[in-house]
């Protein structure tokens, strides 16, 4: 095997059955390894410490986005526009977080890592459970390496956000984490639509590979799909926004309290009104 070979996959390279074979689980216990380490390390360190990991991350990533493209340039023989943009444009969502947290290391922001971490986290979830790609090969080649890496390096960076406090779920500002999604979702719908460079890149399109994989219908399957992602997203809020949470709880507790405080009040002036009325009509008779 040459280097040419490797670099544009071009080696023949026969299909095995790699989920959850000895490089699955030595690649996620290293990633563990790194989050826990980095965490235990980092985590009480300047912000400026914190940023410098961040953009090795992001900068690890922007080696494996721009050599991926680089290469499929070269060996590219149409060039269509769409065929040029099917290379330049992040498509599936693994490839589309890689570029959210790049661009999240730049903006800076809490509300973007809010965004990004979860909705990047996720992806890179679905990988390590079910690999279809990068994994099962007899050889790991360059499109083997790349969709490990980065699917690693999306785990490894979504989870530092949070350990390493980058993020700060708050229920007050949920609506920007909410604009932020949605222009996700206006992308992957160009993609699909307009575009026509992806089929499927969040996994909600019929016939997708979680749907083949739970074995359910269409119909049944982007309800739960939904529903997941309400819960899943909603989690991060509940687990740091706990405070939050509780107060609303109290204040509704002490509302009922109130109210229930109110009733027994009103029933007690309702008794006394009754007994001033009986001792009316009663003197009255006695007249």
């Amino acid at each position: 095997m040459s280097f040419k070979d490797w670099i544009f996959s071009s080696y023949p390279n026969p299909s095995i059955s790699g989920q959850w074979g000895l490089l699955h689980i030595l690649t996620l216990v290293f990633c563990v390894a790194v989050i826990v380490s980095v965490t235990l390390i980092f985590r009480n360190k300047s912000e400026k410490a914190k940023r410098i990991v961040l953009w090795v991350l992001v900068a690890l990533i922007l080696v494996f986005e721009l050599t991926r493209r680089i290469v499929n340039l070269i060996k590219n023989t149409s060039w269509d526009v769409n065929s040029v943009l099917h290379i330049l444009l992040p498509r599936p969502w693994c490839a589309i977080s890689c570029w959210m947290l790049m661009i999240s290391a730049i903006v800076n922001k809490k509300f973007f890592y809010n965004f990004t971490s979860p909705t990047s986290l996720i992806c890179a979830i679905i990988f390590f459970a079910y690999p279809s790609v990068g994994f099962n090969n007899k050889y790991i080649l360059f499109e083997n390496l790349y969709s490990i890496a980065t699917h690693s390096l999306i785990l490894i960076t979504s989870i530092l956000l949070i350990t390493l406090k980058f993020t700060k779920f708050e229920y007050k500002n949920i609506w920007k984490e909410a604009i932020c999604f949605a222009v996700l979702l206006v992308y992957v719908f160009l993609e699909i639509y307009v575009l026509k460079i992806e089929g499927d890149p969040m996994y909600f399109m019929p016939n997708n590979d979680v749907m083949d994989i739970l074995s359910i219908s269409y119909g049944a399957y982007l309800p739960l799909y939904i529903l997941f992602m309400l819960v899943y997203l909603n989690a991060f809020y509940l687990i740091d926004d706990r405070k939050s949470v509780k107060s609303v709880f109290v204040r509704k507790k002490k509302v009922e309290i109130l109210t229930q405080n109110e009733e027994e009040v009103k029933n007690e002036n309702e008794k006394k009104d009754v007994v001033k009325e009986n001792e009316t009509e009663q003197n009255n008779l006695k007249q």
